[in-house]
């Protein structure tokens, strides 16, 4: 569901807003620069769903493989 909300901007931001994002994509643009600082995403959720990515877990493993090998010789 969607809420209509009033903004107040600077009349530069405003025209630079409808000149660079265009008229009818203004909500769009500023909802996807806000919804990532309001929304909490189940990090858990993200997590499994990262695991359960093969391919991805294969080369995060791969990484770290090689990275113990980088400092296995270093002094403490």
């Amino acid at each position: 569901m969607q809420k209509k909300l009033t903004i107040t901007v600077d009349e530069q931001v405003y025209a630079g807003l409808h000149q660079v994002i265009g008229r009818h994509k203004i909500s769009r643009f500023i909802e996807s620069l806000v919804r990532p600082h309001v929304v909490s995403r189940d990090l858990l959720a993200a997590y499994r769903e990262m695991a359960a990515d093969e391919s991805r877990e294969a080369e995060a493993h791969e990484w770290a493989e090689a990275t113990v090998v980088d400092v296995e010789h270093e002094t403490r």
